[in-house]
């Protein structure tokens, strides 16, 4: 059976009249580092790529099953029932779509030209139509799952450009999403083959008012001629990345005998 290869996306070019196309990691990456961002688009240097975590793509799979279950029937999941939440797993003709990587929710941004889009896990409808995004998280550890860390920002921004996506294609959206939270135990006696999970339903208010201003930042980013400094990371402190390879130019040119 033949397979489908993604073509890679060229890089940017300023001025170009086409659209271009960007992902709703690629907003996240900005906001970590305007610098990593500037070299992936213009260059197509990207950072390198963490392993795959295949155990937490099989959770997502068997999610979406089971809430396609529901869907089909149109009836609220269990969980909706505990949580008290008044809503069904969406049906609509797009959902695969919205759902695949590399098509997802999308939308034209004129005052950019960027194309904009992102792959929501699962949308729900509630009792007055509005849609509820919902993303699906799955970790191992001994405390109490939650969405409060620092680190988690990128969580909720995920979740915020996500219900930004579906008002712009003309959706009424609840501002309240929600996050199916899975946490592997480790109080049990052993393995046996078998994992057991306790699954958290946690809610998160966003507000998707930062992202307009954004975009037009990464595309004054992308126009500029002069990449970012090294280090000038959007969360706060160095960039892990910037640092990491500006440390290993120095090596380098230490090795050669030249005095940066």
């Amino acid at each position: 059976m033949a397979t489908q290869t993604r073509m890679r996306s060229l890089p940017y070019i300023p001025g170009q009249t086409s659209a271009y196309k960007i992902s709703r990691s690629k907003i996240e990456l900005f906001m970590q580092c305007p610098r990593c961002f500037w070299l992936d688009a213009r260059l197509k240097i990207g950072r390198p790529s963490s392993p795959p975590f295949n155990i937490n793509k099989a959770i997502d799979e068997l999610f979406k099953k089971e809430f396609d279950y529901y869907r089909e029937q149109g009836q609220p999941h269990p969980i909706m029932l505990d949580n008290q939440i008044k809503a069904v797993p969406f049906k609509h003709a797009d959902l695969n779509k919205w759902r695949a990587n590399f098509t997802g929710v999308a939308t034209h941004h004129a005052a950019s030209n960027f194309y904009v889009f992102g792959a929501v896990d699962d949308v729900w409808v509630d009792n007055d139509g509005g849609l509820i995004v919902v993303d699906y998280k799955a970790t191992a550890k001994a405390s109490e799952v939650g969405i409060d860390s620092a680190w988690q920002i990128s969580y909720k921004r995920q979740m915020e450009i996500y219900q930004w996506l579906l008002r712009q294609n003309g959706f009424k959206v609840n501002p309240t999403g929600y996050f199916v939270y899975t946490n592997a135990r480790y109080d049990v006696d052993g393995f046996e083959d078998n994992l057991q999970f306790i699954t958290k339903l946690i809610p998160y208010e966003g507000s998707d008012d930062w992202i307009e201003g954004v975009l037009l930042s990464m595309k004054d980013c992308l126009d500029d001629e002069e990449m970012p400094p090294v280090g000038e990371a959007a969360m706060g402190g160095d960039c892990e990345f910037c640092t990491y390879a500006k440390s290993r130019t120095l090596l380098t040119l230490k090795a050669l005998g030249i005095d940066k």
